[in-house]
């Protein structure tokens, strides 16, 4: 027989798996010989008192029962003679809106305008190192899209959008660690997705679908307000009767392709701040109340969030024992962005700390796009020309003085000290200011002058939304079009992005036999 029950044990304790069945076995008021055998299937930190404990959901078999099966969630089929679909963007949600097809008996054509996972490194490199920017490769475009490079975080509340379970038992089934099965806040890591992808790759392929890179879109086709496929840079036509359109939050070119074809397009809600970094072992000692961080404990994190007049600040893509990055994707831009490795063992930590654009700031749909784009050409303008981005000790950011000197910096193109109060939007610094001071009072310590904030990040979601039917999914300005995604303005990270292409051959599917 099988129980399911919670306990809480030490950071010592994590892999004790005598322990385990001791405290069960008391849960339980059995013996402990009689528990064959425990199995975690949620783990959690709960650090909110002095000493932090990981909160387990274990699974127990009593009397040596076999555990029950598990049905798979997912099965692929060769496509052969199934009708074609065309998905624009290899990102997660391009990814799994093709594994999805090959379930479905419908055959993926998957088109990216960037490299795949080994030849994109060459152009991370170059914008680390030479500050040379590949509008087509970098820590945006390419083959798995924006999460692949940053960071690999997959915590979603779109829990609703979708079978979350099943998105990361198929990351499982293509090489990630079966952790993600269980962490409330599961994360792979930019040194291990870009395996994960490649592997994903290789089951579309293997089941009969196709996946071509280098083949940025230049103009769509329509007959009648349907949509027919598209023209790629090179002259490559790709037709079918069905197109995902998943293209990355950071895909302008295409939302005023859009927008001259007569395809709906609306503003979006989206914000704009900087990157925080702290040193890691500031954060440890804040969250776990300990000087020295205990073995068994990952590297902290937080989320914090409040209202500034009605306005929304707010953590975002909190990245512990991290990097920040360098994610501009045309020249004269500067965006940064956050990663971390699998280990997390970097001595600093970074998040974002964003200021939200509920209003439009423009008379059109690309009011958003504009202003954001403005402000990234305005702090790379600051500076000399390069990805060296500007940067203010937190406590003078907060007084309203340049920095006479900065701390150690993750960032490998470097930093240098600038007036970020005045590089930013004046209202924009006034409620980061004011939301500063509540943070600090949620996590003592978090203003101090150790803490930098590094400019500018400006990408944390997409500030145009490609409008859809809420039932069919699919445009209601082309038929045949099916927007998805992050850059649709559907979905908000690497599992929100897969959940939305997971969904959408459902309805490809009613639409093809309709």
């Amino acid at each position: 027989m099988a129980e399911t029950i919670d306990i809480r044990i030490l950071p010592r304790e994590l892999e004790d798996v005598e322990r385990h069945k001791e405290l069960a076995a008391t849960r339980l008021d059995v013996p402990v010989d009689d528990i064959s055998s425990t199995r975690t299937i949620k783990r959690s930190i709960d650090a909110r008192g002095r000493q932090p404990y990981y909160q387990l959901r274990l699974q127990v078999l009593l009397h040596a029962e076999s555990s029950p099966e598990v049905p798979s969630l997912f099965n692929y089929a060769p496509t052969v003679g199934g009708q074609d679909v065309l998905i624009v963007g290899a990102g997660p949600t391009g990814y799994f809106a093709a594994l999805r097809c090959l379930e479905l008996g419908l055959r993926p054509v998957v088109i990216d305008r960037g490299k795949d996972v080994r030849q994109r490194r060459r152009d991370l490199r170059q914008i680390q190192q030479f500050d040379t920017v590949n509008p087509n490769s970098n820590y945006c475009f390419g083959e798995g899209g924006a999460g692949t490079y940053s960071d690999g975080k997959l915590y979603t509340r779109s829990v609703k959008r979708g079978n979350v379970r099943k998105i990361l038992e198929i990351l499982v089934h293509h090489g990630a660690k079966e952790d993600i099965l269980i962490d409330a806040h599961p994360h792979i890591g930019s040194n291990k997705l870009p395996q994960i992808v490649s592997a994903i790759r290789d089951t579309i392929e293997k089941y009969g679908g196709e996946v071509h890179f280098g083949k940025r879109v230049t103009d769509f086709i329509l007959k009648d307000s349907v949509f027919k496929g598209v023209i790629c840079e090179d002259g490559t036509i790709y037709e079918s009767d069905a197109t995902v359109l998943a293209t990355g939050h950071s895909a302008r070119d295409i939302y005023q392709l859009c927008d001259d074809r007569d395809i709906a397009v609306e503003f979006k809600p989206f914000a704009i701040g900087a990157r925080l970094e702290h040193p890691q072992p500031l954060i440890d000692k804040i969250q776990y109340n300990q000087s020295i961080r205990e073995e068994h404990l990952p590297a902290a994190s937080y989320s914090l969030s409040c209202q500034i007049d009605e306005r929304g600040v707010f953590s975002f893509c909190m990245c512990p024992g991290g990097l920040i990055v360098p994610a501009a994707t045309n020249p004269g831009e500067l965006v940064v962005n956050g990663m971390s490795l699998s280990r997390r063992d970097s001595p600093y930590a970074n998040a974002a700390t964003v200021v939200t654009i509920d209003e439009n700031p423009g008379d059109d749909a690309f009011g958003g796009m504009r202003y954001q784009q403005e402000l990234e050409r305005q702090v790379f303008n600051h500076g000399d020309g390069s990805q060296t981005a500007p940067a203010q000790r937190l406590t003078d950011f907060m007084k309203g003085k340049v920095s006479a000197d900065l701390p150690d910096t993750s960032y490998i193109p470097g930093v240098y000290s600038a007036p970020l109060h005045r590089l930013l939007p004046d209202w924009i610094v006034s409620s980061m200011r004011s939301a500063v001071k509540i943070f600090d009072q949620r996590m003592r310590g978090y203003l101090t002058r150790e803490a930098q904030l590094v400019g500018l990040e400006s990408r944390t979601s997409s500030p145009i939304r490609i409008p859809r039917d809420s039932v069919t999914l699919m445009s209601p300005s082309a038929k045949g079009l099916f927007p998805a995604g992050e850059g649709a303005g559907y979905a908000g990270g690497i599992l929100s992005a897969a959940l939305d292409g997971d969904r959408i051959p459902n309805q490809i599917a009613t639409y093809l036999r309709s």
